[in-house]
């Protein structure tokens, strides 16, 4: 069961509305250890001096900015405390805004928010942002760090989106790729076939749909090892660099999105399915003493399965514009 990363309540007027973060994302990242290679055993990583090359006492270290002269200013963490925000147990709603003016780029993560002991006031809330359509723009102190925060209401619960702030954007005309292609002139003709392409691609956004084909496979590696499997890793062929018409890249391939759709009405459901193609082929260890492999695993044994003809020309139209 999830558990709360800060409780307090929201600010909202003169009224109190007390409630409690719960993130609303898990990462699902397969994580790793480093290991010796001969014994097996976890790598620690020491503290050391860059200087001598000892390690240093966890007492003994302290904080430092390095300047551009290659100096550091030492910073002890009593001069940090009495720089910390006042840690008010309130999200203080400064203003209320329209989500399209938000540009996503803002958003950081997020968390519900959920009542803490008075549910009264927290519906009243989650039904007057739905009715207006509107987001809360807020601020609040957690673990001794100000936040920013966009508050909205959806199928009535109250999600907490922290924001990066303003000077943290990068610009995106200080890169000079970007500004490349910002000056690039493109004919009528091609437009007009982007936008078919665009057209024919259109979809209502389903989340369920997409998956994370890499970690599963990374998992399904894992699982097969576990289990006494010997593995027996594919070659992996240098892709050679195609160049196609950018006109009769577009044509190919809103006619492969055409030709997708009617065979499957659901988008791109059976495109992402043929993504999840197995890194490595499984064969069962010799050693008797090793469990066979599961059934649903029995996949990992095929080869990998290739690629329709409307995938490879979406593909090779995606190169050929990124390199337009």
């Amino acid at each position: 069961m999830a558990r709360p990363v800060w409780s307090g309540a929201i600010s909202f007027g003169l009224v109190q509305i007390p409630v409690k973060l719960y993130p609303a994302v898990s990462s699902r990242t397969v994580a790793f250890h480093q290991l010796d290679s001969k014994t097996k055993s976890r790598i620690k990583q020491l503290r050391v001096s860059a200087e001598t090359g000892e390690e240093v006492p966890y007492t003994q270290i302290v904080k430092g900015y390095e300047l551009s002269s290659g100096e550091y200013v030492e910073i002890s963490e009593e001069e940090l405390s009495a720089l910390d925000p006042k840690a008010a147990k309130t999200i203080d709603l400064d203003e209320f805004v329209d989500l399209v003016d938000i540009d996503p780029i803002f958003f950081d993560k997020a968390y519900y928010l959920a009542p803490d002991k008075a549910p009264k006031p927290y519906a009243l809330l989650v039904q007057a942002m739905e009715e207006s359509g509107k987001v809360g723009i807020a601020h609040f102190v957690m673990r001794t760090k100000q936040y920013l925060a966009a508050i909205r209401a959806t199928d009535g619960v109250l999600v907490l989106s922290t924001m990066v702030y303003a000077d943290e954007v990068n610009d995106p005309t200080q890169i000079l790729d970007i500004d490349d292609a910002i000056s690039v002139e493109v004919s009528e003709k091609e437009l007009t076939m982007a936008r078919q392409l665009v057209d024919s691609l259109s979809a209502e956004f389903d989340p369920a749909k997409f998956r994370d084909t890499y970690r599963e496979a990374v998992v399904g590696l894992i699982e097969a090892k576990a289990a006494g499997n010997e593995i027996v890793a594919p070659k992996v062929e240098e892709e050679q660099a195609v160049v196609v018409d950018l006109m009769a890249a577009l044509e190919a391939s809103v006619s492969a999105a055409k030709e997708a759709r009617k065979r499957h009405p659901t988008g791109l459901e059976a495109e992402v399915e043929d993504e999840a193609a197995p890194v490595a082929t499984v064969t069962p260890a010799k050693k008797p003493a090793a469990k066979k492999a599961p059934a649903k695993r029995a996949a990992a044994k095929k080869a990998p399965a290739k690629k329709a003809p409307a995938k490879k020309s979406a593909a090779r139209a995606e190169r050929v514009m990124k390199s337009a």
